[in-house]
């Protein structure tokens, strides 16, 4: 593995954060401190700093493009990013029209996450019907694709527009647009991924991260087997970093697990017990600790994975903007070289 080639990022949903009192900030502040991040990401020595779409009262994100769009003129390295937009509910013409100008905006450092979305507000908030789940995005995609290739596009689709050998603008001259495709964990959305020749970016958000693995080797041989490049494969899952691994639990507890039980009381899970979310402190999907403890957690998913890019999800729920800022700081200045410098001792 080379090290190097190793790519680190954050991804937050803009989780409303909670001031001193135990009342919610106002969207406008939370937005304010998300553009806030962003900057302290890249100072830090991040490389990706990816926003999810979504449109529920705990979260202020719903249009990624403008937040990163404000970052393009403050930052200058790091890739600015989504995770995931849902295309399914979107349109396709008009998401490439505006990653194509956060790209000019940003000399070539946008990329777009496409994925179906975990969560469903968007169809019925934009039209669109849940029977058409599937549907909408093969089509969705299938055009986007062509939109992302370049040159006149024609296609006549159920939930597209009838389009014939039409250009699109801003055409991008020198860069491609980078394309991910996000998925949650169906062989399906893998093989989609592999047969459009997209990078796969798994979303592993609970359990032990090693079963993905036949995801991964399911996607490279699909790819093959289309006759498309084999991307490198990158993951995002949930963390806290704090200064002792004390710290850094408690502040999960009190804040991943009510989120995650508010999200399975809507999907009929059941609570998470302490002894789930410890299971998955130690061994699943939760980074949680000191700088040492998730790099050694990182470093050793890294290799049995054998992916190129991890994305850590931070700032979930109502955590304290100082909680925030502290995550980030810490993933950056400790846990990244960490990270490396394990991997370079194990080879």
């Amino acid at each position: 593995m080379d090290v190097n080639q190793l790519k680190f990022g954050l991804d937050t949903f803009g989780d409303v954060a909670l001031d001193h009192t135990g009342k919610q900030i106002s969207y406008e502040e939370s937005i304010q401190n998300i553009a806030k991040e962003g900057q302290l990401a890249e100072e830090v020595g991040v490389d990706v700093f990816a926003l999810g779409e979504h449109h529920r009262k705990e979260y202020s994100i719903s249009s990624p493009e403008i937040i990163l769009a404000a970052l393009a003129s403050v930052t200058e390295k790091i890739t600015l990013g989504t995770a995931v937009t849902v295309l399914s509910s979107d349109d396709p013409i008009r998401l490439y029209q505006r990653f194509a100008t956060l790209d000019a905006l940003s000399n070539g450092r946008s990329q777009v996450m496409i994925g179906r979305g975990s969560f469903t507000e968007s169809f019925g908030l934009f039209g669109y019907d849940l029977k058409d789940y599937n549907e909408l995005f093969e089509e969705k995609l299938a055009l986007f694709d062509k939109l992302v290739k370049g040159g006149p596009v024609t296609s006549n689709g159920k939930f597209t527009p009838h389009l014939e050998n039409m250009v699109v603008y801003p055409k991008m001259t020198e860069n491609k647009l980078d394309v991910q495709i996000g998925v949650g964990g169906t062989p399906e959305s893998v093989v989609r991924a592999a047969r459009y020749g997209y990078p796969l970016m798994l979303a592993i958000i609970g359990g032990n991260p090693i079963r993905f693995k036949p995801y991964i080797e399911l996607y490279e041989r699909s790819a093959k087997k289309f006759g498309n490049p084999v991307h490198p494969v990158g993951m995002h899952s949930h963390g806290v970093i704090a200064e002792t691994d004390e710290e850094a639990v408690e502040r999960a507890w009190k804040y991943i697990v009510p989120a995650m039980n508010e999200i399975g009381s809507e999907r009929d899970w059941g609570p998470m017990s302490r002894a789930n979310f410890e299971s998955e402190v130690e061994s699943g999907s939760y980074y949680v600790g000191s700088p040492e403890t998730v790099a050694k957690r990182m470093a050793k998913v890294i290799k049995e994975m054998g992916i190129e890019r991890f994305d850590l999800v931070y700032g979930i729920n109502g955590q304290l903007q100082e909680e925030r800022f502290q995550t980030i700081e810490l993933y950056g200045k400790e846990v990244i070289p960490r990270v490396k410098e394990i991997l370079k001792e194990g080879n």
